[in-house]
C-alpha cells in the first residue's frame, strides 16, 4: 500500500497558531517535508520545529534558485520546474514505500503556497489531503485589530508582482485589498496605491505574530527594510471608521463634522477636496469600469439624479445627495462648495460624463471664481451609443455622429439643421433623447428630415433599457420606424447608405457598417 500526501499549513509563525489537526498529522507522519532557500532555514518548519520528533524522516527540498541569476538553459522557470519535479519524485518514492508524507506549509498550503506544485505533480496518482491553515492576510489584519469587510464589502488579494498600472487598476476597483510579496516590489506597490488613490489607508506588516512582527503606515515605511515575507492591507473602509473612531479620522482630517461641518455649516480643520465626475455606464454593473469603482468607493459624497445614485452601493462613511434631473447647474455647484471644504465628492453621471452628461455642467459652473482651484477630474464610462451598437453588431463601424433631439437647451432649428447636415454627410447617427412624455413631435420631424436624404429602407437600430432590466434591441428600418413607439429610456441608431443588416446563422439579424467607403464614380 502506498503512503498518503498531506499538504499542512502551519499557519503565519505564532506556533500556536497551528490547527489542532495539523499538530497530530505533523507528531505522526513518518516523513515531514518542507520548502527551504539555498541557506537551507526554511520558515515552515521553525513553526512546527517544537512537533517534531525523533526517528521521522525530514525532506529539505532546497530552492536551487530564488532571486539570482541562474545559467540553467530553461532560465528561471526551467530551473525551478526542474526542482518541482526532482522533488515530487523524492516524495513519491516515500509515498511509494508506503510513508504518510507531510508536506509544511507556511500560512495555508493553497495560498500562494509552495506546496500546491507538489499537489499538481502527486495528487492525481495517491491518496491526498490538504490541512488549511490561518493565511498572513488573516493574521495582518488580526494584529492591525482591523477587519478585513464586512457586509457587502470586496477583498481583493493581489500579488505586487503585478505591473503597477494594472496593480492600481484592481485596487481602485475594490473596498479592501492584501497585496502579497513585496520586497522588491515595494516601490511599484507604493506607486500603485497612490495612483488608485489608496495609499494613506493602507498598513504595512511584517511577519505578523512572530517575536520580529513589524506593523506602520505604508507610508512611513523604508522601502530597504522591506522583506518579502511582508504584505500591505487596505482594511474595510466601514471597519476603518469605527476602529478610529470620531476622534482618530479628525486627527487624519477624515471627520465628517470636523473636515467640512455639515453641508451646510462652517468648515472644521482644512482638508482638501476635489470633484469627480464619474460614468455609471449604461445600467448594467459589470460596464462599471475599475477605475470608476474606485472613486465610487473612495468618495465621501456622492450627487447625481435619483435612479443613478440608486445603483451605486454605499458605505457607512458615505452620503447621498439626489435631485431632479433637470437641476444640472444647481447641482455641480453643490458638489463644488462640497469639495472646497474638503469634501472628496463624485457627481454620477449614467453612461459617460462627458456625453450629454454632468461633466460640461461642472467645467461650466467651475469657472466661477469661488470654484476654480476646486480639483475636478472627470472618469469615463461606457456611452450608450457604444451599448447598443454592440447589441446590434457594429453599426458604427464607419464614421458616425452623436445627436440629441433635446431642444430644452439648444433650440430645433439648430438641430434640424445638424440633423441635416449630417444625414447630407452620409454619417451614421446616433440619437439621444429622441423623444419625452412632452417631446413627441420632434422625432417625427426628425425622421421627415432624414427620409430627404436617406432611402426609406435603411436600416434603424432601436435600444431600449440597454444593460437594464427591461433591455429591448429590434432592428428596423427608416420607412417602418414608428415615432409613437419611441420614449425617453430609447436611443436610435441611424445607418448610412452603407450600413446593412445581415441574417446570421441562428436567424438572429445583425447590423454592421463595413469599415471602407466607395470611391465617387
Amino acid at each position: 500500500m502506498t503512503g498518503k500526501l498531506y499538504g499542512v499549513g502551519v499557519g503565519p509563525g505564532d506556533p500556536e497558531l497551528i490547527t489542532l489537526k495539523a499538530a497530530r498529522l505533523i507528531e505522526s507522519a513518518a516523513v515531514v517535508a518542507y520548502h527551504a532557500a539555498r541557506h537551507g532555514r526554511s520558515n515552515a518548519r521553525a513553526i512546527a520545529a517544537g512537533l517534531l520528533r525523533e526517528g521521522q524522516i525530514e525532506e529539505p527540498l532546497i530552492y536551487p534558485v530564488t532571486t539570482e541569476v541562474t545559467d540553467h538553459p530553461g532560465g528561471y522557470q526551467g530551473a525551478i520546474d526542474e526542482f518541482y519535479t526532482a522533488a515530487a519524485d523524492r516524495l513519491a518514492a516515500h509515498l511509494d514505500a508506503g510513508r504518510d508524507v507531510v508536506v509544511l506549509a507556511e500560512g495555508d498550503p493553497f495560498f500562494y503556497g509552495s506546496y500546491m506544485h507538489m499537489h499538481k505533480r502527486l495528487a492525481h496518482r495517491y491518496d491526498a489531503e490538504v490541512v488549511p491553515g490561518v493565511t498572513s492576510v488573516s493574521a495582518a489584519s488580526a494584529v492591525l485589530g482591523r477587519p478585513l469587510m464586512e457586509r457587502d464589502e470586496i477583498l481583493t488579494v493581489l500579488p505586487g508582482t503585478l505591473p503597477p498600472a494594472e496593480l492600481a487598476a484592481r485596487l481602485a476597483a475594490t473596498d479592501s485589498a492584501a497585496v502579497m510579496k513585496l520586497g522588491r516590489t515595494f516601490d511599484g506597490v507604493r506607486e500603485a496605491l497612490a495612483k488608485a488613490g489608496r495609499l494613506d489607508d493602507t498598513w504595512y506588516v511584517e511577519r505578523a505574530t512572530t517575536d520580529r512582527e513589524r506593523h506602520a503606515r505604508l507610508t512611513d515605511v523604508d522601502p530597504e527594510s522591506v522583506p518579502y515575507f511582508s504584505l500591505a492591507l487596505l482594511p474595510s473602509p466601514a471597519a476603518t471608521a469605527f476602529v478610529e473612531g470620531e476622534e482618530g479620522l479628525a486627527a487624519r482630517g477624515e471627520g465628517e463634522e470636523s473636515a467640512a461641518g455639515d453641508a451646510t455649516g462652517a468648515a472644521g480643520p482644512v482638508k482638501h477636496g476635489s470633484v469627480t465626475v464619474v460614468g455609471l455606464g449604461p445600467g448594467d454593473p459589470m460596464w462599471l469600469t475599475a477605475e470608476a469603482r474606485g472613486v465610487l468607493a473612495a468618495a465621501d459624497d456622492l450627487i447625481g439624479y435619483q435612479p443613478y445614485l440608486d445603483r451605486v452601493a454605499t458605505g457607512k462613511h458615505q452620503r447621498k445627495h439626489p435631485s431632479d434631473n433637470r437641476v444640472e447647474a444647481e447641482r455641480a455647484a453643490f458638489a463644488l462648495d462640497l469639495a472646497k471644504r474638503g469634501r472628496n465628492v463624485a457627481v454620477v453621471s449614467s453612461g459617460d460624463p462627458g456625453v450629454f452628461a454632468m461633466a460640461a455642467a461642472v467645467l461650466e459652473v467651475s469657472e466661477d471664481p469661488q470654484w476654480k482651484a476646486v480639483p475636478v477630474r472627470v472618469v469615463p464610462g461606457l456611452t450608450a451609443a457604444q451599448a447598443v451598437a454592440s447589441r446590434a453588431g457594429a453599426p458604427l463601424g464607419h464614421d458616425f455622429c452623436i445627436l440629441s433631439l433635446s431642444d430644452r437647451l439648444k433650440p430645433w432649428p439648430v438641430i434640424a439643421d445638424r440633423l441635416t447636415a449630417a444625414a447630407r454627410a452620409d454619417f451614421v447617427i446616433a440619437i439621444y433623447n429622441p423623444a419625452s412624455k412632452s417631446r413627441r413631435e420632434q422625432l417625427v420631424n426628425a425622421r421627415s428630415l432624414l427620409l430627404e436624404q436617406r432611402d426609406p429602407a435603411t436600416p434603424v437600430v432601436v435600444g431600449r433599457d440597454v444593460g437594464g432590466p427591461q433591455e429591448s434591441v429590434r432592428v428596423t428600418t427608416l420607412g417602418d420606424l414608428d415615432p409613437a413607439t419611441i420614449d425617453m429610456r430609447c436611443l436610435l441608431i441611424i445607418g448610412s447608405s452603407q450600413t446593412r443588416t445581415v441574417t446570421r446563422g441562428d436567424g438572429s439579424a445583425a447590423v454592421y457598417t463595413p469599415r471602407t467607403y466607395p470611391t465617387a464614380p
